[in-house]
């Protein structure tokens, strides 16, 4: 048996929401799992070359954790991975890996493990649960962990709205990115992001644009990171002359996002302007949400 799996790229925090919400985009990374006597890995695409081929491969890791969490046993396993998703952009390529190896691993096994179970295996195995909780369910999700494991929520996003990503061609590391993180924040910051969190997710809801402006403002995580990216606000500044609602940075960047309510096209262009004029290339995709989050089937032989 081999089963085929595609998994969306993913958008974490949009801005005030950090740790909290993710979105799923239409760009996909596939993976196809067969049982074998030990464990192979071909990369195709994004990290061909550089990412792992053996067992320390995160979608082959993805498979073994699968398997454990069933109580089940897998000699080994034939991974091919296409891959999509740009690494370390802040585009969700490491929780689609996870994911993608999970559901994987789970199908194999005639899915004995439930999505909220493999939920909360991959937060643990991601270090935390936006970017996994929006790949493994599609649209829009809010994540939370607690004792008991992962609690997510998914919610439909307004069709009218456009999603555009600037993907420099730069990458940047996560754990860098936290680092700079303060370990407290001042109240008021706090205060701030729970009122911006909380007017986004309504505006969203109601399916009313304008309160996005103010929805997507953050004082807990972008100020921090402009050390590592400097030219986020020249390039945010660009989308929002050229009619974004808001521009955030994706995860833990590089990359940028945009919402649109108008003409995306046009705020991808004024965003890769805007980088070019600061000397970095990068290329800017306008991008649906994936409303279903990670898919699995079973191919014919």
């Amino acid at each position: 048996m081999r089963v085929h799996v595609q998994v969306p790229a993913t958008s974490a925090n949009l801005g005030p929401g950090f740790d909290a919400l993710g979105v799923a985009l239409g760009l996909h990374n596939e993976v196809r799992v067969s049982e074998a006597t030990r464990v192979t890995v071909s990369v195709e695409g994004e990290g061909a070359g550089l990412l792992p081929t053996g067992e320390d491969n995160v979608v082959a890791r993805g498979v073994r954790l699968a398997c454990e969490a069933a109580g089940r046993r897998l000699a080994g396993c034939a991974i091919q991975c296409v891959n999509r998703i740009p690494l370390s952009r802040g585009l969700g390529s490491s929780a689609a890996a996870w994911v993608g190896g999970l559901v994987a691993g789970n199908a194999l096994l005639g899915a004995p493990l439930s999505r909220e179970a493999l939920l909360t295996l991959a937060a643990r195995a991601e270090g935390h649960p936006d970017n996994v909780a929006a790949a493994l369910f599609g649209g829009l999700t809010v994540a939370c962990g607690g004792a008991d494991g992962v609690v997510a929520v998914p919610l439909p996003v307004p069709a009218a709205l456009g999603w555009v990503a600037l993907v420099p061609e730069v990458m940047a590391s996560t754990a860098e990115a936290r680092a700079l993180l303060p370990a407290s924040v001042p109240h008021l910051d706090a205060v701030f992001n729970v009122q911006r969190v909380a007017l986004l997710l309504a505006s969203l809801q109601a399916g009313r644009t304008e309160p996005l402006r103010e929805a997507l403002l953050d004082r807990l995580h972008q100020p921090y990171r402009l050390r590592l990216f400097p030219w986020m606000s020249d390039v945010a500044a660009a989308a929002r002359a050229a009619g974004a609602l808001g521009c955030v940075l994706s995860g833990a960047g590089p990359s940028l996002l945009a919402i649109v309510a108008g003409d995306a096209p046009a705020v991808a262009e004024a965003m890769e302007a805007a980088l070019r004029r600061v000397g970095v290339p990068g290329v800017a995709r306008v991008l649906r949400v994936d409303p279903v989050g990670a898919q699995s089937r079973v191919d014919e032989p």
